[in-house]
C-alpha cells in the first residue's frame, strides 16, 4: 500500500526545485470523494495539454488535504484541474481562478 502524502511531503512534491515567489501559486486540495485520489494534474488554462502528475505515486485519501505550490514563475491564477481516483472515475474542471477560490475540493 502506497503511503499518504504528508502535508510537508506534498509541499517538497509541489515545489518542483524551484524557490517561492509572489507569482508562485499556493492552494489546498481537498479529497471529499468517497475514493483514493491517484493522479491530480494541474494545468494553466491556456495549455493544450496536462502537465505531470503532481501525486508521483502517492494519494490522498477521503476526507484529507493537502497544501499544493505550483512555482511555475507564471503569473497567471487561472487553472485546469484533472484527478483520478482509485475506483476508476476522473473529475475534470476547467478556468478556475485559484487565486481566489483558495483551495479545491473534489467531491462525488
Amino acid at each position: 500500500m502506497k503511503p499518504l502524502l504528508t502535508a510537508a511531503a506534498a509541499a517538497a512534491v509541489f515545489a518542483f526545485q524551484a524557490p517561492a515567489y509572489a507569482e508562485d501559486l499556493q492552494f489546498q486540495l481537498i479529497n471529499d470523494s468517497s475514493a483514493d485520489l491517484v493522479e491530480f494534474n494541474v494545468s494553466s488554462a491556456s495549455s493544450d495539454s496536462w502537465e505531470s502528475n503532481l501525486l508521483e505515486g502517492g494519494y490522498l485519501a477521503p476526507g484529507y488535504e493537502i497544501g499544493v505550490l505550483i512555482a511555475d514563475g507564471a503569473t497567471t491564477c487561472v487553472y485546469d484541474i484533472r484527478g483520478s481516483f482509485s475506483d476508476g472515475s476522473e473529475a475534470e474542471d476547467y478556468g478556475l481562478d485559484l487565486c481566489e477560490m483558495g483551495g479545491y475540493t473534489f467531491t462525488d
